[in-house]
């Protein structure tokens, strides 16, 4: 187990978050600009495999400090998918405060290929456009995955949330909570803008060749 983060050293690197902060703004910008055409032909392709829903998907999550803010994503599973979440609960891969399960039936034959190569995550760049999220950072939990957490735990809110992350460039299905705990304090004992860039370029390969995410 790492140390404990030092929150007051955290908020010295002022410099690091404006920086941060102001390639975060450029780069969804951008992103969305440029993205434009996949994102139209992303959506109607989940528009034509399931009529009966929407093509984005929001859900509240908690990021910095525990502030409350909708994400978006498109959507990839069925639109009564919060519904069955509780009868698939005691088939949970992961152990600890998060959900994963491979094959998970709620999800729609499209929803299977976006998922695979990350691309279901795009509208995230919104987030961080608007502050809610960084391009870079831990994934945001959910409230009730929030109330599970230790003291320890609660150090991955220390920083506003990412679209990826330590965890999202590795194996994210062979990695656990606690395991992703790790990996998360560790980018934020190391914060910096070479780590930042690192996990940003694997990020760009994993969507070319994806790992196991699912």
């Amino acid at each position: 187990m790492l140390p404990m983060v030092n929150p007051i050293k955290l908020k010295r690197k002022l410099v690091f978050f404006a920086i941060k902060r102001l390639f975060d703004i450029v780069a969804s910008l951008c992103g969305m600009i440029i993205l434009s055409p996949l994102l139209l032909i992303i959506a109607i392709c989940i528009k034509v495999n399931d009529p009966q829903g929407g093509v984005i998907y929001s859900q509240v999550r908690l990021g910095k400090n525990k502030k409350k803010f909708r994400m978006y994503k498109f959507r990839s599973m069925y639109i009564d998918a919060d519904e069955r979440l509780k009868d698939l609960l005691k088939y949970n891969e992961v152990d600890g405060a998060m959900f994963k399960i491979k094959d998970d039936p709620r999800v729609t034959s499209v929803g299977r290929v976006i998922r695979k190569y990350s691309i279901d995550e795009l509208p995230q760049l919104w987030n961080v456009f608007k502050g809610d999220m960084s391009l870079v950072g831990p994934r945001p939990p959910l409230e009730r995955e929030v109330e599970q957490y230790s003291d320890y735990d609660l150090q991955r809110l220390l920083v506003k949330p990412g679209c990826t992350g330590l965890w999202q460039v590795g194996d994210r299905n062979a990695v656990g909570f606690d395991d992703m705990v790790q990996l998360d304090i560790k980018y934020i004992r190391h914060i910096s803008v070479l780590q930042d860039l690192s996990i940003m370029v694997r990020t760009v390969y994993i969507m070319i060749v994806p790992n196991t995410a699912s």
